[in-house]
């Protein structure tokens, strides 16, 4: 339910999982997820004492059959089984099998005092394993880590296990609907995690099973608080010791706690934990993403010495409100929360089933666009990409896969709160995460939408008091049902794309700004389609629908975009939709059938649109110049825009070595009026410490040499001897720069 009349406060700290928990056996909905983690990682974690944690990778010697082909084939993890017909109006939604042998040494698999589980970091759709024929555990939900307990199913030797993994349509199965293709697979990593039989909870919804807030946060002072879910698997009670502590980025520890407690047999036990810190060094966003070490070790009193486990993240320590009137406040100071919607990294040939090396390569591209927030849509992301936005100090709305659709059955509703509970229990520890989402343009208003929101919301703040929940509404007024039950609001909105014209996005703002003036409001998603293989300077206005969608009117939607979005401060988040192209079956439209192409970078990552360098003048501080309209390289016009986006103040012009002067930068944008020669035209801007270069071909201008029209002719006039010596020779070619 929103509130009125006060201004949220949420306090948010937290972290990176390092290496924690596996997965659980339930026998339908299972519960799963933390972090992957190397054998040397582990052993590396435990300082000086045995092993408390093992980790077998399983990405390599699987086989793998469609349903609907008899031929098996061997693969290796991340897999994706449709990525061949993903742009395909109708791509393959339906069963596949996974199956490879575990062996395990002699007296491996029944040694006493051992627990073994298999930990999926995601899977695509319902999941079913089993382990020597016997079934180990059910998974329904495609985005999130699970577990299962298969210690009872091992034997020493040769195991075989099998997983099925099924993305039809499930209609007690979130997500419903929703603009992005469902690949299905196999589409992250699996490992089997073996703990001893005291222990951290491996079956906590795949969480880590240790988890830390800071609260009453200021640059004097933090309280500390850890909450450890401590499993005990014997047949006898057992007192065990739990130790926390807080390292520094130095590795010294700058606070700890230990508390002994009583373990009933075959129990799960909550231990809280407190202390305090003195003068923190607070994450401050992408300024100072600065991140501790909180680490939780699991001994048993009177034992021979040693760590029977130990889990580890990395952890933020930061306040954070969202203030209707003045936008998010980051440790007392208003904070610009400015980025990109991100699908999860969708390659071509690969789909989701890519490597950390390939997030991270998406990661720096948003580095360098100045991005300080992400929305992930429209599901929970892998743990890597919330590790990556800790490091950067990028806020993150993270939510769950309620888009488009909900149903009122009691299967949908349990299975919308498991995957809540997944996703927080699996991130709250990350400083990064700002938001929960709880759902995204639900079009039919009814009863059934109302109770799954209304009880998602509510549960969201048992888990999670720290966080406010988040709706992205669309198609529906902001003071409506739908946008009723969450504490902040984002809009979707597409004016001069779908409907109406860019200037109607601001007094949309303000309207809803004054229809709900205690909510904090946000623009949740905001884009238009464009391509990089289709020019046209200047753009006439594309059908969305159609298969013509100019790259420049993407970039002059974007730069009246913005100038509206800048002027609002009272926003605590703004969105482009979004950061790269990406598949959605059910689209024809643009260049490629089966895509949205509203990305600022293309599906490839071969090509940054010219919008995403609008933002990067915008955005970043490290001098930059861009020359707009540069894949318009055969040109029939021969008076011409040139157009520069730039973060300096003033940039100069030189075109076929003629100097044409200098010009302000206003509002990040240098123009200049031109009249082209017959041939190549090499066109030259320096802004600052900043450079770029373009050519561009006139087949229609009559005359031999380079012209500017009135507004610079003096500028030519004044150096016309010099650029008769210096200028090229008509139709003089000259290569083509770097690909931007």
């Amino acid at each position: 339910m929103r509130k009125s009349g006060r201004i949220w406060l949420w306090i948010l700290q937290a972290a990176l999982l390092v290496p924690c928990a596996a997965p659980a056996a339930e026998q339908d909905q299972s519960r799963g997820q933390t972090r992957t983690q190397t054998r040397a990682h582990a052993q590396a974690q435990v300082r000086g004492h045995a092993q408390a944690r093992a980790i077998m990778p399983l990405d390599a010697g699987w086989q793998f059959q469609r349903a609907d082909r008899p031929e098996w084939q061997t693969v290796a993890l991340p897999h994706s089984f449709d990525t061949v017909d993903s742009a395909s109006p109708h791509p393959y939604r339906g069963k596949a099998l996974y199956r490879r042998a575990l062996d395990l040494p002699v007296r491996q698999a029944g040694q006493p005092g051992q627990r073994h589980y298999l930990e999926f970091d995601g899977a695509m759709l319902v999941t079913e394993v089993r382990v020597n024929g016997q079934p180990a555990g059910r998974h329904a939900g495609g985005f999130a880590r699970f577990r299962f307990d298969i210690t009872p199913l091992l034997k020493d030797g040769r195991n075989d296990v099998e997983v099925s993994v099924d993305n039809t349509p499930d209609s007690d199965v979130a997500p419903l609907g929703g603009d992005y293709t469902m690949f299905g697979g196999l589409y992250r990593q699996v490992r089997m995690v073996s703990t001893g039989d005291v222990h951290f909870d491996m079956l906590d919804y795949g969480g880590p099973g240790v988890y830390f807030k800071a609260g009453g946060v200021s640059a004097q002072r933090a309280s500390l608080a850890w909450s450890a879910r401590v499993a005990n698997d014997r047949a006898s009670a057992v007192r065990a010791i739990v130790t926390t502590r807080l390292r520094d980025a130095a590795q010294r520890v700058v606070a700890t706690a230990h508390r002994t407690v009583n373990l009933p047999p075959r129990s799960v036990t909550a231990v809280a934990l407190d202390s305090a810190l003195t003068s923190p060094r607070l994450w401050q966003g992408a300024r100072d993403p600065y991140l501790y070490t909180s680490e939780a070790e699991l001994r048993i009193a009177g034992a021979q010495p040693g760590v029977r486990d130990q889990v580890s993240f990395q952890a933020g320590i930061r306040d954070i409100r969202l203030d209707p009137a003045r936008g998010l406040l980051l440790n007392g100071a208003r904070y610009s929360v400015h980025g990109v919607n991100v699908h999860q990294t969708s390659l071509p040939g690969k789909g989701p089933a890519v490597t950390d090396a390939d997030i991270d390569a998406d990661y720096r591209i948003l580095a360098e666009l100045g991005v300080t927030g992400l929305r992930y849509a429209h599901y929970q992301h892998p743990q890597h990409a919330y590790d990556l936005a800790d490091r950067n100090g990028w806020l993150v709305w993270t939510e769950v896969p309620l888009t488009a659709a909900v149903a009122g059955t009691a299967a949908f509703q349990q299975n919308s709160v498991l995957q809540l509970r997944e996703l927080i229990r699996q991130n709250s520890n990350h400083p990064s995460v700002m938001a929960w989402g709880l759902g995204n343009e639900i079009y039919k208003v009814d009863e059934a939408s109302a109770r799954v929101l209304a009880l998602l919301h509510r549960m969201a703040r048992k888990e999670d008091d720290s966080r406010p929940t988040a709706y992205a509404n669309c198609c529906a007024p902001i003071d409506g049902p739908q946008a009723s039950h969450t504490d902040a609001v984002g809009s979707n909105v597409y004016f001069g794309w779908y409907d109406s014209e860019f200037s109607a996005l601001g007094p949309f703002l303000d309207g809803n700004r004054a229809r709900l003036p205690s909510t904090p409001q946000s623009v949740s998603e905001y884009g238009a389609g464009g391509s990089a293989l289709q020019q046209e300077d200047p753009p006439r206005r594309p059908k969305p629908d159609g298969r013509w969608h100019p790259e420049q009117y993407q970039a002059l939607y974007h730069e009246a975009a913005w100038r509206q979005l800048a002027a609002r401060p009272w926003l605590w988040a703004n969105f482009i939709w979004l950061g790269f192209d990406f598949p959605s079956a059910g689209r024809n439209e643009g260049d490629s059938p089966g895509f949205n192409d509203k990305g600022l970078v293309s599906f490839d990552r071969r090509v940054k649109k010219d919008a995403y360098f609008w933002y990067q003048a915008n955005w970043t501080s490290q001098p930059m110049a861009y020359i707009t309209s540069r894949r318009h390289t055969q040109r029939q016009a021969t008076e011409v825009q040139v157009k520069v986006y730039s973060n300096q103040p003033s940039a100069s012009l030189r075109v076929n070595g003629v100097e044409l002067g200098t010009q302000a930068v206003a509002g990040r944008i240098a123009t200049w009026q031109l009249r082209l020669a017959e041939g190549s035209n090499r066109i030259e801007v320096t802004a600052g410490a900043a450079t770029d270069t373009v050519e561009w071909h006139c087949t229609a201008a009559p005359e031999p040499a380079v012209q500017a029209v009135p507004a610079v002719q003096a500028a030519l006039d004044a150096q016309a001897a010099q650029a008769a010596r210096a200028a090229r020779a008509p139709g003089a070619a000259v290569p083509l720069p770097a690909n931007r």
